[in-house]
């Protein structure tokens, strides 16, 4: 369920339209079409007992798929919600000007190098899905190869590359294949210089569940991947758990590969792996489900196993260095974080050096607060990424922990999201902002060179800005909200505001291009804010702890403020103001709206989680439970039931309208979650506002997302939104 934003770094949906060049015409804004009956969902009522509270429950039966009721039902909401977007006369415009705005798009993201050889996924709008490249430098863009095509398989973009893995030579690949979003991926293997696949493949080494990982040996001749349990190892209801760690040997078949490390992880393990640069040793980083525990183990050159750290030590990554260590990122007594440095030699957690220490968390300077999120050790110094309160900086240490010159960051960049060591100290570093496309730069000891991997974009924003502000909680808590307007917009209550957040995880929503969506939103008099709320990262683990479990009611308090904050600086008001969220942030959206219907008019609510008595029955919302809590626990159990937003509706209750999306292959989100919000809020007041449920056949949880069916998505949240809002759609001249 980790998905961040629907709209600007969320790795679920992709906000891209297909590469068409269309004339966008004007289109008469009609009459909004009449929004028939929704299908009547039979109330069947079942009865649990939770600690002695006994919870009635109406719509269970809309929870089995199986059930050809249900699919009947599902289909026609699905009917009923494309006659009324369909039926919207600006909607062919609109997908028209998204389609226009991302055809010169380019971009590239995901990099690897490896003995001289720079692999990247490259984004063209004349294809569905991104694919795998190759090229001898980041400026070498006109020299790229295809390494692995996986628009090659299919014309409706069904098939795509979870992740990918060089070998340490260069040579080989492994990218893990999926198709239709499922994340049910298995391994192939291909040639760098060919693109030749070889016959080997290793089913199940990802899923949406714990995930995935491959690393390979040293010398290419196999690679370690996650495993889940094949064939009848495991009864079914365990088929999604119990990860561990298996070796493929390439030209073997994959029934015959070995074990490595896993059977004594939990059931909720979720492993990643990572090798030394020499390719001597391995590390299997081990997270206790999703609530942000690690434990780390590394196999040596003889084969034999170290725990290096436990989940009760509060390590929460580990990074190997090419001077023979480990780089450790501690929360120890540092919420904000603190570098320690592990000689391989002798890997104990006690022999560790602390490099460099947590900021001071002291005054209102956001600085002060800084969280480190992320270290790149290179050949003689640390690149350490720091986030402060969404936007981030890097700060640059000797191999000692001496400070160095910052990171020279380029003008606007607001957000430093990934850095790549390439030979020696040379690093190549992607910077993003709001406001203008992301770019990858290389620093060689000087300034940051914009390279030629840099995203291009047709969409500018000249006539725009972002305001960095703050509102109060209920708690009295600051919570950040990035204002994104045009420039002297009038602070009247007139204007239409879209307000996001996600709140969860640890993750933190960073300043990220919001290219073509923005653009649209923004041409139509819309103001977009982004809010940092507590549950995610941005000011460390502090920030997350005072979001998750039992205090959980925080993120939707910080929310409200956000919204509250934009009314009352006249942004909007009530009538003009729509919610987004998706996964994390969809069961935001849900706890907003269920505590706060008065303060909203619009919601999109993407694979969003509602029902929190029952998520933790589903393979992946076991793994939540780190997170979230566990009805089997009565204090959070009670603390679940506070909030959870199937729970809270009301009959009779002013709802705004909403559009639910999800997909049928959502393996993170069970679709359920949302058949049974939709059926709960259409029985509560038949007569309000209108609530539809929109389910793609072709998607999952959004990864995967091929670029037709997200432009799709995209047409219909904006018709959806600016009929609901009362926005006449007029396209740009």
């Amino acid at each position: 369920m980790h998905n961040t934003s629907p709209l600007t770094a969320w790795k679920g949906f992709s906000h891209i339209a297909v590469a068409m060049s269309m004339a966008v015409v004007a289109v008469p804004n009609g009459q909004a079409p009449a929004v028939t009956k929704p299908p009547v969902a039979d109330k069947r009522p079942v009865t649990d007992s939770y600690h002695g509270i006994q919870i009635v429950d109406d719509y269970r039966w809309l929870e089995n798929w199986d059930d050809p009721a249900v699919r009947q039902w599902s289909t026609a909401e699905n009917s009923r919600t494309r006659d009324y977007l369909d039926r919207l006369p600006s909607r062919p415009a609109i997908k028209g000007r998204l389609e226009q705005l991302i055809g010169a798009s380019v971009g590239y993201s995901s990099l690897r190098y490896r003995a001289g050889v720079l692999f990247a996924m490259k984004f063209d709008p004349a294809k569905q899905q991104p694919f795998l490249v190759a090229m001898p430098s980041p400026d070498a863009t006109g020299s790229v190869r295809v390494v692995v095509d996986p628009n090659a398989g299919s014309d409706r973009g069904s098939v795509s590359i979870q992740f990918y893995v060089p070998s340490r030579d260069g040579k080989l690949v492994a990218a893990a294949l999926t198709e239709n979003g499922s994340e049910d991926s298995a391994a192939h293997v291909f040639e760098t210089d060919t693109g030749k696949e070889l016959p080997d493949r290793v089913p199940r080494v990802n899923f949406a569940t714990a995930g995935g990982s491959i690393a390979w040996n040293g010398d290419g001749s196999g690679f370690y991947y996650t495993r889940y349990p094949q064939g009848t190892e495991r009864p079914p209801e365990d088929a999604n758990f119990y990860q561990q760690v298996y070796f493929h040997k390439l030209g073997t078949d994959s029934a015959a590969d070995t074990y490595v490390i896993g059977k004594d992880f939990p059931r909720i393990a979720e492993i990643q792996l990572s090798t030394s640069d020499d390719g001597r040793y391995l590390m299997a980083s081990v997270a206790n489900g999703d609530g942000g525990e690690f434990a780390h183990y590394v196999m040596d050159p003889d084969g034999r196993w170290t725990q290096i750290t436990r989940f009760s030590d509060a390590v929460v990554s580990a990074t190997f260095g090419p001077d023979q260590s480990l780089y450790l990122l501690s929360r120890k007594n540092a919420p904000r974080g603190a570098l320690l440095r592990l000689p391989l030699s002798s890997p104990r957690l006690d022999k560790s050096k602390v490099v460099v220490p947590q900021t001071s968390g002291t005054g209102e300077d956001e600085r002060n607060r800084a969280s480190i999120a992320a270290v790149v050790p290179t050949a003689t110094r640390l690149y350490v990424i720091d986030l402060v309160g969404g936007p981030s900086r890097v700060r640059v240490f000797d191999q000692e922990g001496k400070p160095l010159p910052d990171l020279p960051s380029p003008d606007g960049a607001a957000s430093i999201d990934d850095l790549l060591r390439m030979n020696g100290d040379v690093v190549l570093f992607h910077a993003s902002s709001y406001l203008e496309p992301s770019g990858w730069y290389a620093v060689d000891g000087g300034a940051a060179k914009r390279t030629g991997l840099s995203a291009t974009s047709p969409v500018t924003f000249a006539d725009a800005e972002v305001a960095r502000e703050f509102a109060t909680s209920k708690d009295g808590t600051r919570v950040p909200v990035n204002i994104i307007r045009r420039k002297g917009t009038k602070l009247d209550g007139s204007n239409p505001v879209l307000l996001e957040a996600y709140g969860g995880y640890g993750i933190s929503l960073t300043p990220n291009f919001i290219g073509a969506f923005g653009r649209v939103w923004l041409d139509q008099g819309g103001v977009y804010a982004i809010a940092n709320l507590r549950g995610g990262g941005e000011y460390g683990e502090e920030w997350h702890k005072a979001g998750n479990l039992t205090r959980k009611q925080n993120v939707f308090d910080d929310f409200v403020a956000c919204a509250r904050y934009l009314l009352d600086r006249r942004y909007t008001t009530p009538a003009r103001l729509a919610i987004i969220g998706g996964s994390n942030g969809g069961l935001l959206m849900g706890a907003a709206f269920t505590q706060r219907p008065d303060l909203f008019h619009a919601v999109v609510s993407f694979v969003g989680i509602y029902d929190m008595l029952r998520v933790e029955l589903d393979p992946n919302g076991t793994f939540n439970t780190t997170e979230f809590g566990t009805v089997k626990d009565g204090d959070q159990f009670h603390a679940l039931r506070a909030y959870s937003p199937y729970h809270h509706v009301k009959d009779g209750t002013a709802y705004p309208a909403i559009l639910f999306l999800t997909g049928d292959n959502d393996h993170r989100v069970n679709p359920m979650q949302s058949r049974k919000m939709t059926a709960r809020l259409q029985a509560a007041n038949p007569g309000g506002r209108p609530v539809f449920l929109r389910t793609s056949p072709s998607a999952g949880h959004g990864i995967g997302t091929a670029l037709n069916e997200a432009i799709e998505q995209n047409a219909d949240v904006f018709a959806f939104l600016f009929d609901q809002l009362g926005i006449r759609y007029a396209p740009p001249r």
